[in-house]
């Protein structure tokens, strides 16, 4: 199945958005431009598409841009990777990749993370999905043609609407 072809509803009138990563910088600048905007800091974002695609490599830049400092690697193994920015932002990077067991879920205490104030990033949310609650935003990352990158922009709530409108302005 094409990444595109899972991805959460569109709440109200809110079409989805499509933009463009040529380059490792556009994917930093939109990261830049994501991490201004207020709304983030207590958002819930989806990365969907295939191996290579570049989710992780947009969770860097984001983390980047928020000022977390250290190394940034996928949590394929360990799920969830905890991230703190110098002000004080919890920020949680799950990759749900090798996600197989419901009760893990629990066990983990991913229930109340999610309840938790903080920035959420999840890849491969669909091995997960009965679990999740409905993302602010999803993204949704395709590899065309020459490495250029094309990513839907999806909000599923009133602050992924919020944040769609702040990256249009």
């Amino acid at each position: 199945m094409n990444a595109s072809q899972s991805h959460p509803s569109i709440v109200g009138n809110m079409p989805p958005s499509e933009i463009y990563w040529s380059s490792e910088s556009d994917t930093s600048t939109f990261a830049n431009r994501l991490a201004t905007l207020p709304g983030l800091r207590n958002a819930y974002l989806e990365l969907h598409g295939d191996l290579g695609a570049g989710k992780t490599t947009f969770v860097r830049h984001l983390l980047r841009a928020l000022g977390v400092s250290g190394r940034v690697k996928s949590p394929t193994y360990a799920v969830v990777e905890p991230h703190e920015t110098p002000d004080g932002l919890s920020i949680w990077h799950f990759d749900f990749y090798r996600f197989n067991d419901p009760q893990e879920w629990e066990d983990a205490g991913f229930r109340d993370l999610f309840a938790s104030n903080g920035l959420k990033l999840a890849e491969w949310p669909e091995k997960a999905a009965d679990l999740l609650p409905p993302p602010d935003l999803a993204l949704i990352i395709d590899v065309m043609p020459g490495e250029v990158r094309r990513v839907g922009l999806r909000a599923s709530t009133p602050l992924g609407i919020q944040l769609m409108e702040g990256l249009r302005s």
